[in-house]
């Protein structure tokens, strides 16, 4: 079975730190692409950092600078580094391996991980 397994989101104050991790099993883990989304209530799903089987990283623009975005192909692990928390990054955030022909929504997701920050 495909599984993918968030872990790493709490409660933090504005101007805060957190990292995501993300543990992948049942895929062939380094020719995907992952990719970090989140959902904040009444809001639609949004990416918000992806990266290549080859290390190569896309961000939104409302992260971009903030986040970073990196994968241990050995652990089969992604993270997502969030610094400079603001309270609009409260949101559920997903892991998401994206199917390659299809994308994201016909691929695999985890449970989420609710990340709520302060002001």
């Amino acid at each position: 079975q495909v599984q993918l397994v968030e872990s790493g989101g709490g409660l933090v104050q504005a101007g805060g730190s957190l990292r995501l991790t993300c543990a992948a099993s049942g895929i062939i883990f380094r020719i995907y692409t992952m990719g970090w989304y989140r959902q904040a209530p009444g809001k639609q799903r949004e990416l918000v950092a992806s990266i290549t089987s080859d290390g190569n990283t896309n961000y939104a623009d409302s992260v971009k600078g903030r986040f970073t975005i990196s994968r241990d192909n050995a652990k089969n692990t992604v993270y997502l580094v969030m610094n400079s928390l603001k309270p609009e990054d409260t949101a559920v955030y997903y892991c998401n391996a994206p199917h390659p022909w299809f994308g994201a929504k016909s691929g695999y997701w985890g449970q989420g991980t609710q990340v709520t920050v302060s002001s």
